[in-house]
Parts: C-alpha cells; structure tokens; sequence
C-alpha cells in the first residue's frame, strides 16, 4: 500500500472516521428522493400540516394518483408517516432525526421561516 501524502496533518485520523459504505448509500437514497421539486414541495406542505391525498394534491396541482406515487416514495424512505383516520389516510412528515434535518434543510434553503415555528 502507497503511503499518503502529507496534504493535510489530519488526513488519518479523517479516514478512520470515513462512514462506512452502507451508511453513505442509506443518506444517498434519502437524498435521491428528494432530487425531485415535486416531493419536495409535497414534502414541505407536510412539515407543517397533516393532510389526505386529495388536499396535498389540490395544494399541488397534480391528479390525486400521481401525488400518491411521490407520498410511497417518501414513506418507504421514512421521510413521512401516514395514519388512517375514518376513511382517509393523512400524511405528515415522519417523527426521526433524518426527517427534522430534511425539514429545517428545506426551510433553510428554501429561504422559508417554518410557519409552525413563526407561532411560538
């Protein structure tokens, strides 16, 4: 093995904290589904509400079948979570780490302030 060049004083120490490839895929999936404007305008409405299908999509713009094929993607990644209320299933964003950073990451870039942080 090529020994490394001394570039950087804590070059090795950063290696041994490199994550592993199975972490880095994991984040690289979350954010490969957030490469789409459209989950992330869905995603946006459902950090600051809960809502069924057919609002989301009227909020949007896009027919209630389409709208459902973004909120799969964003649940199978754990990005929202969904609950049956009567008939109707509301979406909203998940209770994890990765979803609160995704939030204040789209609030943030977004140039956004969180209206539900506006009401404290």
């Amino acid at each position: 093995m090529q020994d490394f060049h001394e570039h950087s004083l804590n070059f090795e120490t950063l290696i041994k904290k490199i994550p592993s490839y199975q972490k880095a895929s994991e984040i690289a999936d979350i954010l490969s589904v957030l490469s789409d404007a459209t989950r992330l305008r869905i995603l946006w409405l459902l950090c600051h509400t809960t809502e069924c299908v057919s609002d989301i999509a009227l909020a949007i713009g896009m027919s209630a079948p389409a709208v459902s094929h973004h909120l799969k993607l964003l649940k199978q990644h754990k990005i929202i979570q969904a609950k049956k209320v009567g008939k109707e299933m509301l979406y909203t964003l998940a209770q994890n780490r990765y979803a609160e950073l995704i939030h204040n990451m789209i609030d943030s870039m977004l140039q956004i302030s969180c209206p539900n942080k506006e009401d404290n």
